[in-house]
């Protein structure tokens, strides 16, 4: 492709002229307006009717002018330099016949000359001054390079940021009101936000040689309260406990303690790794799992409340028989009914207990103004302590001190374990017997049959030293359990008729009402004595 171009040659029978070369391969024509102003800058005469004419003819042709001689005119051109001295373009014009064309040398020095030493496009100019001239056509013969604009710094936050409640769903497409998602869940040493570092991007230049400054860009900081480590480069921060994490006004903030106010359908399910303190109540068929503490300053209904650490009710539970208190410490409540209570490791202590099944790991305590125990089944490994015990009505309460728990539930599954292996063994033997009893008297056997008999024998010996590792665990439980004689109950006020005492491997059960009482066990049974 080539655009149109003009060039002022010698006349056929003498004077001269200007010669149109039309476009080749889609090129664009000759402008008029080009070509007018070109012959005004160098003084030629001409007539613009006549002009136009030539030029409508399309094809190469010489428009006459006079009948001087040719002048002699040198290659030039026309340079146009962008307002923001980003750009230049230049366009080149043939020299007459009798002129000369411009060096290479001579167009970049005069570029030098009009400043511009930046960018330049040398296989533009080289396309040009290599070859016959590209004439009448913009070219691109400086260029600068623009400001490369950084970004500002970010900070990623590893954790959710947004605080909207949303329900989880379910499989079956239905929602789940009681998990809500509401809790970002952190541990010690993770990281919590790091900053994604500002790019301060590229100094830029003109094709005058200024350099161009990029955009300003912001940096980041991370702003952060207390339970929360920055790193020694200032690019991360992390949790120095486990709890939970939040961002409040673009401040990152890590707490062991989750308050709220209730537990109900506005929080769901709370799963927190640290404690949890409830400011108000904690609704029916709803559940807290901490690994610290649980702290309530309300009522707990028919709720399931787990922690690692210590249950502290300040105004009760009523469990409706389907509420559970899971402590790995101790539980206090100001009082305990109708629900299942276990303090793994440590003491139960209760203004009341009624109609419960209550565990503890070390003794059991009803000291309120009645202190009723009433109802269901007490279990403390040392001590229970109670001002009135059972009821004057006839309620079935059993209480039992002695063997902890959990022991106590250990030795019972021991027993179990014991009699199926025994069973298997016992089982097992004939099959034996009969096998060797065939084989000494010169009984063939396919190898399927040797491989039945070979497993039989395998799992029977397995059975035996499981048998003799469970005997011995149960050996070492009695010895605990002789050793437990310290144990009692302690009734500060009445025991009523009907109450079942249990300490250790032995009961009583109270036939008469008795007032201000221990009961403990001597010479292998319950016995009743004076506090």
């Amino acid at each position: 492709m080539r655009n149109g171009y003009f060039q002022i040659v010698n006349a056929v029978g003498g004077g001269y002229g200007v010669k149109f070369y039309p476009p080749v391969d889609g090129g664009a024509p000759i402008g008029i307006g080009e070509l007018v102003s070109w012959l005004d800058s160098h003084g030629i005469a001409y007539e613009l009717a006549v002009l136009k004419q030539f030029l409508e003819a399309d094809k190469e042709v010489t428009c006459h002018f006079g009948r001087g001689e040719c002048p002699v005119i040198n290659e030039t051109y026309k340079l146009d330099i962008s307002e923001d001295n980003m750009s230049a373009i230049v366009r080149f014009y043939p020299p007459s016949e009798g002129g000369s064309r411009m060096s290479i040398n001579e167009f970049l020095s005069d570029l030098r000359y009009k400043k511009i030493i930046s960018g330049i496009q040398m296989q533009e100019v080289q396309e040009h001054f290599q070859s016959e001239g590209i004439y009448c056509t913009d070219l691109l013969v400086a260029k600068g390079k623009p400001a490369r604009n950084g970004t500002d710094a970010e900070i990623e936050y590893m954790f959710n940021t947004d605080l909207r409640v949303r329900p989880t769903m379910n499989e079956d497409g239905s929602v789940d009101y009681f998990n809500l998602n509401v809790i970002n869940h952190c541990h010690k040493g993770e990281v919590l936000a790091r900053i994604i570092p500002e790019d301060e991007g590229e100094y830029g230049m003109d094709i005058m040689g200024n350099r161009i400054k990029p955009r300003d860009v912001k940096k980041a900081v991370l702003k952060h309260s207390n339970y929360v480590e920055l790193s020694e480069d200032k690019m991360s921060i992390s949790a120095l406990v486990d709890g939970h994490v939040m961002l409040v006004e673009d401040k990152v903030f890590v707490s062991n303690v989750y308050e709220v106010e209730n537990v109900d359908m506005s929080t769901g399910n709370i799963e927190f790794n640290g404690s949890v303190q409830v400011n108000g109540n904690v609704a029916s068929n709803f559940s807290i799992h901490a690994t610290g503490n649980v702290i309530i300053n309300g009522v707990v209904e028919g709720a399931h409340i787990v922690a690692g650490g210590n249950i502290i009710i300040a105004r009760g539970m009523n469990g409706m028989s389907k509420g559970v208190l899971e402590a790995g410490g101790n539980i206090v409540a100001k009082f305990i009914e109708s629900a299942t209570v276990c303090a793994e490791n440590g003491y139960v202590n209760a203004g009341s207990i009624l109609h419960s099944d209550v565990t503890a790991g070390d003794e059991v305590v009803v000291d309120g103004k009645k202190g009723f125990l009433t109802g269901g089944h007490v279990r403390a490994a040392n001590r229970i302590c109670v001002k009135t015990l059972g009821a004057g009505m006839g309620a079935a309460t059993v209480v039992e001190v002695g063997v902890n728990p959990a022991l106590r539930m250990e030795y019972n599954d021991l027993q179990k374990e014991i009699t199926e292996l025994m069973k298997e063994i016992k089982s097992a033997q004939p099959i034996l017997v009969n096998f060797a009893e065939k084989r000494a008297k010169g009984a063939a056997f396919n190898p399927e049959q040797l491989n039945y008999i070979k497993n039989i024998a395998k799992t029977m010996e397995s059975n035996k030293q499981k048998l003799i590792q469970k005997n011995n665990k149960l050996q070492d439980l009695q010895v605990i359990f002789g050793n437990q004689k310290r144990a009692y109950v302690e009734v500060s006020g009445e025991v009523f008729p009907g109450t079942v005492i249990v300490i250790g491997d032995v009961s009583m059960n109270v036939q008469s009402s008795y007032k201000y009482c221990r009961f403990v066990r001597e010479q292998g049974e319950v016995r009743m004595g004076p506090m």
